[in-house]
């Protein structure tokens, strides 16, 4: 206490740490939730109508800029640490700006993600696809193109003037020829767009009808969706595929 009968500074300054500390501590007890209640939910048990309509709503969120952030913290990362059930499995391009988690608000342990040039893909590439659906029971695969893709972009200038790509950039430009030529037949003001849902829809068909995929797809427990992404607008739009 000062001479006035006001409390000195090191009195207010005392006061003001210890009510800081118990506001933290109450913080962290209340971030810290109960492990049983961040359990992973079993893949097998989720339909593909159910996983497609999560990984929309997360979409969703991010078109709105209403992102939750899921299953992005050290507790989440302590449960899937021994096994993991994604609800989902992704083959994107690997253009830096279609990060597929981000732009379905997804985290870690929700989804498998391959990821190539223009989606282009071969053997290693099917087989990792199928991983999930035939070992973990995922009910939902999406091949997602987007808008002003470069690896569709370069393909078709390469196969349109017929000039090779350098290096192993080539085997892109011949996985995706099947693509330019399915854009040649259906026309179309922007010939590069056109090209980059051709590959989507190709290869979603291609997908949905190998021989160990298609049981899967027959029974219903596996959904083969074609979609594409907006740079514009952050918005996924459906091609091909979407379960009922």
């Amino acid at each position: 206490m000062d001479r006035t009968g006001q409390p000195d500074r090191r009195t207010l300054l005392g006061t003001g740490l210890a009510v800081a500390a118990v506001g933290l501590a109450g913080c962290s007890s209340t971030r810290t939730a109960p492990l049983a209640a961040r359990a992973p939910a079993d893949a097998r048990s989720v339909t593909p109508a159910q996983a497609f309509s999560r990984l929309m709503d997360g979409n969703d969120r991010w078109v709105r800029g209403d992102l939750r952030h899921p299953d992005r913290d050290p507790t989440r990362r302590e449960f899937v640490a021994q096994k993991q059930q994604p609800f989902g499995s992704v083959l994107a391009c690997i253009d830096s700006r279609v990060p597929p988690e981000l732009l379905f608000d997804t985290g870690l342990g929700d989804l498998f993600v391959m990821r190539t040039g223009g989606e282009a893909v071969g053997p290693v590439v099917t087989g990792s696809v199928e991983y999930g659906p035939m070992t973990s029971g995922t009910p939902l695969v999406v091949v997602l193109g987007h808008q002003r893709c470069g690896a569709v972009e370069a393909a078709h200038k390469s196969i349109r003037d017929g000039k090779p790509l350098p290096g192993n950039l080539e085997a892109i430009a011949k996985a995706l020829r099947p693509a330019y030529e399915q854009a040649a037949r259906d026309g179309g003001s922007d010939p590069v767009e056109t090209m980059a849902r051709a590959q989507v829809r190709l290869t979603a068909d291609a997908l949905r009808s190998n021989q160990d995929l298609a049981p899967l797809v027959e029974k219903g427990a596996l959904a083969v969706v074609g979609a594409y992404y907006s740079l514009d607008n952050g918005k996924v739009e459906i091609l091909t595929g979407a379960p009922s």
